[in-house]
């Protein structure tokens, strides 16, 4: 990307698209806050148990795998909405469906409809992950790669921005309604999530204001083969065998079916009074008349390949295969492992045995039956739409992939491992929690903002990779200045200074970060690559982070921040042989002049 000047630079900033993206990143940030933290708070106050609220938080999966259903956002235009454009339409459909989502929401109190409040939960992390996906392809589309760091800065401000309100400002207007931990008031949360409800509408105002980005020549968005209704019900279908097969064998095992044969239990008694038979056979039915479907070709919409394109429920039904494939092989290994299946091997437990008493290891084969299918799909295509994307970016990188994606996995590797440990390092230093407070969550975001928009600055005037490298080591160099605030006790300026350089150097990465990545992707697979990406960008890190506090019991705060400043040499080194490599690539290829032959 050519240098430019100074006034170039800062020009960037007055195009709509920043604006634009701003308002956007506000109507991200409100909803992901609301589900998890704040709404952890609402329940507690509520008294539910602290166990359901752990469970509870399993609603974060939709924002783990929202790669997965990434592919029908690049494909296809909704119906109705799609007059708006193909990302537009995606961005008003899901802010709708979170408005809606916060509504429901505030109608229902978890001390007595605490279903029906996670079911919406469920909805608006779903239409929020979505919502996501779509600005991040709007962004990388919108405008070219030297663009990106301006809009990822603006992303980031109005996120920022609506996670603290989201989040502080939730449960001050909760407070300032009446309701407190020892005098818990249902309207109180009801007028606060009727409040955040509304102010999606900038978002969505926003979405339906700005202008749709020019598709790729190469999309195709022409009507699919099957008719509306067919493809309505072949979906259904599709939607009911997989929550009715497992659920099938689930119920029978629940059931007297195993006493009924062995004389036990009379078949009138398991008709009458069992009802985990009945739930059985209800669901033996719906599984039998939808599965029906593949021999009168009722479910050809979502089961028909197709060489050169993919249509929305094909796409679907390879989303679902997908999650079911991600979610059914770890749980096939634990309940294996659970079960006595070793018993069995060393021959002190019969097969009989096994099958009739033991529910781990039939969970464990209930499992292995939907990997299995999940598996077979790759043979006659069924996980096509969502591996494209995938293949794609080894194809145009080949063994320099390899290269690429260990920079993504490592990049924010040092400050995210450091980062789990930062507020229990502060409690343990003795900072009071009003000083944390404000010195880390309101100063802290004051500095991250201003980083991620220097960021954007310089990377216009200088480049990416230049600032790609100066933000990796400024996150890993911050940590020594942990290191040192080790031995001064509670010293609060040194706490500002060490927190004033670390978030603005995490704004500064960040920033970088987050337009290298759009240089990397496809705009034809743009969301799907995108959060493919990003998603890498966190599992490392967040994986060797969960032992965090096991390196500070072994280590010692010091030797920890230590430690993690040194993971980002490896990065560093990545970086400098990405760059040259680009510089290589970059460089014209000249030519000897031809010499005239007298």
């Amino acid at each position: 990307m050519p240098r430019k000047s100074w006034r170039e630079a800062l020009a960037t900033y007055a195009n709509p698209a920043t604006l634009a993206l701003l308002l956007l990143g506000f109507a991200a940030g409100l909803p992901y806050m609301l589900v998890f933290s704040t709404l952890s708070v609402w329940l507690r106050e509520a008294g539910v148990a602290r166990e359901t609220i752990g469970f509870a938080s399993l609603i974060g999966l939709a924002y783990a795998f929202k790669w997965v259903w990434a592919p029908m956002l690049d494909q296809w235009r909704l119906p109705l909405l799609g007059k708006l454009g193909r990302r537009r339409s995606w961005l008003v459909l899901s802010q709708v469906l979170v408005a809606i989502g916060l509504i429901g929401m505030a109608y229902y109190d978890p001390q007595t409809h605490l279903s029906s409040l996670i079911a919406l939960a469920v909805l608006v992390a779903f239409a929020s992950a979505t919502q996501d996906i779509a600005v991040d392809a709007y962004r990388l589309e919108i405008l070219g790669d030297e663009h990106q760091a301006a809009l990822a800065a603006a992303y980031m401000t109005g996120y920022r921005v609506a996670a603290l309100l989201a989040t502080a400002g939730a449960l001050y207007f909760a407070e300032g309604f009446g309701s407190t931990a020892k005098n818990y008031q249902f309207s109180a949360w009801t007028g606060t999530y009727m409040l955040f409800a509304l102010l999606m509408l900038p978002g969505l105002l926003t979405s339906i204001w700005m202008r749709e980005p020019p598709a790729p020549p190469h999309i195709n968005v022409a009507p699919p083969k099957h008719g509306f209704f067919h493809q309505l019900l072949a979906i259904s279908a599709v939607i009911v065998l997989i929550i009715a097969v497992p659920t099938m064998f689930i119920q029978f095992y629940q059931s007297d079916l195993v006493p009924m044969l062995l004389g036990d239990v009379s078949m009138q008694e398991l008709l009458y009074n069992d009802r985990a038979f009945l739930r059985a056979m209800l669901y033996s039915t719906l599984a039998c008349v939808c599965a029906s479907g593949l021999f009168w070709g009722g479910l050809a919409p979502v089961l028909k390949t197709a060489a050169a394109r993919y249509g929305f429920f094909h796409q679907l039904l390879s989303v679902l295969l997908l999650i079911i494939l991600l979610i059914a092989i770890p749980a096939m290994v634990t309940q294996f492992y659970e079960s006595d299946l070793m018993l069995l091997l060393q021959g002190q437990v019969s097969l009989q045995d096994l099958l009739y008493y033991d529910r781990a290891f039939l969970r464990a084969l209930l499992y292995t039956l939907l990997t299995s299918l999940s598996i077979s799909s790759l043979f006659w295509g069924g996980m096509a739409p969502v591996l494209t994307p995938i293949n794609d970016f080894i194809v145009r990188y080949r063994w320099q992939a390899l290269l690429l994606l260990s920079l993504i996995a490592t990049y924010r590797l040092s400050d995210t491992v450091m980062g789990v440990m930062a507020n229990v390092f502060y409690i343990d230093q003795g900072f009071t929690k009003e000083q944390i407070a404000s010195v880390s969550k309101v100063f802290g975001l004051v500095m991250t903002l201003l980083g991620a928009g220097v960021g954007g600055l310089l990377i216009v005037r200088f480049g990416i990779m230049p600032i790609l490298l100066i933000g990796a080591t400024a996150s890993a160099a911050t940590n020594l200045m942990f290191m040192l605030l080790v031995g001064m006790g509670p010293h609060l300026n040194m706490l500002i200074v060490t927190i004033s350089c670390d978030n603005f150097s995490a704004g500064l990465a960040t920033s970088a970060f987050v337009a290298y990545l759009s240089s990397l992707t496809n705009l034809k697979f743009s969301a799907t690559q995108y959060a493919l990406l990003s998603s890498i960008m966190l599992l490392l890190p967040r994986l060797i982070g969960g032992y965090s506090g096991v390196m500070v019991e072994s280590l010692g705060y010091a030797h920890f921040f230590l430690a993690t400043a040194l993971m980002g040499i490896p990065t560093l080194l990545l970086i400098i042989i990405q760059w040259r490599r680009d510089k290589r690539q970059a460089r014209p290829e000249t030519t000897p002049p031809a010499v005239e032959q007298v």
